[in-house]
């Protein structure tokens, strides 16, 4: 498995996503970086980083982070989207949530069993909510 997790985004490829592509309105619970997968926590309905060691709630992908957020800032989620990536990626492949925090991954992981993404070009992933 080769992880994917800390490729940083260089941009949102999509046109400035519109409302129904987006959630607002919502506090970081930890520092979060660009292109993390992220959830909803429900016990404190902050937004925290995704992570796949476990099928539990954590593994959950509400959305990802467009730009880096300190803890306690407000903070949106994108999805149905494309980033842009400075990588070299394999078109065609899919992503998974990976077992770093808020990463993603090139193989399936104990929570990441969906699907989120899909590699486009040599640069661009269409991401996607794990549900």
């Amino acid at each position: 498995m080769a992880s994917i997790a800390k490729v940083t985004p260089v941009s949102i490829a999509t046109a400035a996503p519109d409302a129904e592509h987006s959630l607002s309105g919502l506090i970081a619970g930890e520092a979060i970086s660009s292109g993390d997968a992220c959830y909803i926590k429900s016990s404190d309905g902050k937004i925290w980083r995704s992570i796949g060691t476990a099928a539990n709630a954590a593994a959950v992908v509400d959305g990802f982070a467009a730009g880096d957020c300190p803890v306690g800032e407000p903070l949106s989620l994108y999805y149905n989207i494309r980033f842009r990536y400075g990588a070299s990626l394999t078109p065609g492949s899919y992503v998974y949530l990976d077992t770093v925090a808020g990463g993603l991954s090139d193989a399936a992981t104990t929570g990441g069993t969906t699907p989120i993404g899909r590699v486009i070009d040599a640069t661009r992933i269409d991401l996607v909510r794990s549900y």
